[in-house]
């Protein structure tokens, strides 16, 4: 199988470990704000988002804050591979609130490169036992509150928060 891509820039590892590195410091404050995760779990799951995008089967992520089983905020992390044009933001804005009997939801999407056999190769590299998600993230119960661009060359994430 051959895969043909083009973009009017390019990016390398280096630069998705500067993006992912943005994104691993908003949830490790978001593990600690809601202390719904522990510091080593949003690690492992951080983990994880770094292996996906550096073999480029990142789509995006999102995580919400739930309390039985109601939305109260969400930020959402799109994988943008010709982000070039976009300025980088710093980490930060995402202190939530910490709520008896919340829990955290992460949900990530691949590209279409993540074929079956890209699964099988990939799994041993996971920290996390990733499984089938039907939940609805279009969060659509919330309002869109901002956001920022974390961006490398031309790799970057571009997040959108939510809240109540």
């Amino acid at each position: 199988m051959s895969q043909t891509r083009t973009a009017s820039t390019t990016y390398t590892t280096t630069d998705i470990e500067n993006v992912v590195r943005r994104m691993k410091a908003d949830l490790a404050m978001i593990a600690d704000s809601t202390g719904a995760w522990t510091a080593q779990q949003a690690a492992d799951y951080a983990y994880d988002i770094e292996v996906l995008a550096k073999a480029g089967y990142l789509a995006w992520l999102d995580i919400t804050l739930l309390q039985s089983g109601i939305e109260l905020k969400a930020v959402r992390f799109n994988v943008d591979t010709d982000a070039g044009a976009l300025t980088t933001s710093r980490p930060g804005g995402v202190l939530w609130p910490r709520v008896s009997g919340a829990n955290l939801r992460i949900v990530i999407s691949y590209t279409d490169a993540y074929t079956s056999e890209a699964q099988e190769a990939t799994r041993k590299k996971l920290k996390i036992g990733w499984t089938t998600s039907y939940d609805d993230t279009s969060h659509s119960r919330l309002n869109s509150s901002g956001g920022r661009n974390y961006v490398s060359n031309a790799y970057g994430m571009l997040r959108k928060d939510w809240a109540a």
